[in-house]
């Protein structure tokens, strides 16, 4: 059962999918315009490595948090982590971003384990992008409105990598999936929505997800709201039900 929050997220996204008619066309080839993007001359794939190892260090997967109040949790760099779901349920996630960060998101996205040898990450490879093949829509809004070439946006790991940087035991995992990178936003309230779902006839673990979830990121801090920004967050909050 859907609360009323999550059901008005969902027709914020449908709206957002119907203006974007081209997200139901067939999955595009080309990934080269988000791969090529870096932080601090690490590139967006290694990037999308650490946010697996960051997800998988933590004591409560960052992608089970109901509201944010994990959000802080293993943060370091230049490259703040934010987190989907595990398709069960749609959150409303508050999180302050310290200034200067960059933003990390994920759209959809999938990781796969094995053991060592050039034929198994092969397979690996294989198993992360199978239901990214098969991507049916997916939206992401900033501040209410739509960033374009999401479907654009695929990243898969430059072959595989360990869980545990330098360490040759440590499990071997390869990912792929539907990132967006933010330069540092500026000071102040954003909200950042998201819908995306598989659909592949293949079936198979995850191959019907669907992701529907919202962050309200403070950048700077809820210190530095004006007081426009105070009033505006606390309209929508009454506005909710």
């Amino acid at each position: 059962m859907h609360t009323s929050k999550g059901w008005q997220l969902r027709q914020t996204l449908l709206l957002a999918l119907t203006a974007i008619a081209t997200t139901a066309c067939a999955p595009e080839p080309t990934r080269t315009a988000a791969e090529a993007q870096t932080v601090d001359g690490v590139s967006l794939s290694e990037w999308t490595a650490r946010w697996w190892r960051w997800a998988d260090t933590q004591e409560i997967p960052p992608y089970l948090d109901p509201d944010g109040q994990l959000c802080h949790l293993g943060q370091s760099g230049p490259v703040w982590f934010l987190a989907g779901t595990d398709g069960q349920f749609e959150p409303r996630r508050e999180c302050e971003v310290p200034e200067g960060k960059h933003v990390l998101l994920p759209v959809i996205n999938m990781i796969s384990y094995g053991i060592d040898g050039d034929e198994s990450c092969r397979y690996l490879q294989r198993g992360a992008a199978m239901n990214n093949d098969h991507l049916v829509s997916a939206v992401v809004l900033l501040d209410g409105k739509p960033l374009p070439d999401v479907r654009k946006r695929r990243v898969s790991s430059d072959g595989c990598f360990r869980m545990e940087p330098g360490d040759k035991t440590s499990m071997l995992a390869a990912a792929d999936g539907y990132w967006i990178l933010l330069d540092p936003l500026p000071r102040g309230r954003h909200t950042l929505s998201v819908g995306a779902k598989y659909d592949t006839r293949q079936g198979g673990d995850y191959s019907g997800m669907e992701q529907s979830f919202e962050y309200v990121l403070y950048v700077g801090g809820k210190g530095y709201m004006t007081l426009d920004e105070e009033d505006a967050s606390m309209q929508h909050g009454r506005s909710a039900p």
